[in-house]
């Protein structure tokens, strides 16, 4: 990716489509959805046309890759087996829709353990996963699925680097896989991304774990919560505890110059989202 990739989270009102326009009108080039809502698990499919305006739209103002966030709902590691059900089904549909637009990515918090071992947790996440997959044509596309990292909560399913990639490694045999990290995530399950010192041994263990490589999308959010917090909140670029040193650190870091770096965060006022892609790129630009 020669030209650094940075853009925000927007929506898609008046059809997926439209989401290349809006992100190109906040200053961006590249950019992440949901392809549905995020908090109901039926949808429609994708609409040919609809997905060929996207293409159009984004070979015309050069936008990409483009990122699908899951729906919220899905839980593939739920102790409640109507839930693992509707979650694989869910996340199939997520699939499909990501294939027929021609996503680049598709982003997934695997889920909640609770009430079950983390070991068994890893295990339904893998075998959903799996079976959602099963017989979609993805193996010619220059498509992934990304494990997020999480905030750390107790029974979360990717609240360390660890276990990303311990999920990642199980799937690679039948999925194409990488990772999605979170600044905020990141900072608040406790890794330190702001002193000089943090961040270089946030960084040895990234790349001991699931490896540089892996990671294709950094979300971009400053913090409200303090560092270990385990409080997922997001802040404006540069007004939170991670702060603009940080992010100008991780913009300028080499080891991720294949990846994209996408705002997720709050829009409380009109152009928020254009506020956040300009102070990336301003903290993105110099040395």
């Amino acid at each position: 990716m020669a030209k650094k990739r940075i853009g925000v989270h927007v929506g898609t009102a008046g059809g997926c489509f439209t989401a290349v326009q809006r992100a190109a009108d906040a200053g961006a080039n590249t950019f992440q959805i949901f392809s549905s809502s995020p908090r109901q698990w039926k949808a429609a499919p994708v609409k040919a046309e609809d997905a060929a305006k996207m293409r159009e739209a984004r070979a015309r103002l050069d936008v990409g890759p483009v990122s699908i966030h899951a729906s919220y709902l899905i839980n593939l590691c739920s102790q409640t087996e109507a839930v693992r059900e509707n979650s694989v089904e869910a996340f199939r549909g997520e699939m499909e829709r990501a294939l027929a637009l021609g996503a680049e990515f598709l982003v997934l918090h695997p889920g909640s353990w609770k009430g079950l071992t983390r070991e068994e947790g890893l295990r339904l996440a893998a075998q959903g996963i799996e079976w959602a997959i099963g017989g979609l044509p993805w193996q010619d596309r220059d498509f992934r699925i990304l494990i997020e990292n999480t905030a750390g909560a107790e029974f979360s399913l990717g609240g360390s680097f660890e276990q990303v990639a311990e999920l990642v490694e199980t799937l690679k045999a039948c999925a194409p896989m990488g990772v999605c990290l979170d600044t905020c995530h990141t900072h608040v399950a406790g890794y330190d991304l702001v002193t000089t010192e943090g961040y270089e041994e946030t960084m040895r263990q990234v790349g001991e774990t699931m490896g540089f490589d892996a990671v294709k999308v950094w979300h971009c959010n400053d913090a409200k919560a303090p560092m270990g917090s385990k409080l997922d909140r997001h802040e404006h670029i540069g007004e939170g505890t991670i702060g603009a040193a940080a992010f100008k650190r991780l913009l300028h870091d080499p080891r991720f110059e294949h990846a994209a770096f996408i705002a997720e965060t709050p829009v409380d006022d009109p152009g928020d989202e254009m506020r956040n892609v300009m102070a990336l790129r301003a903290l993105s630009a110099g040395s």
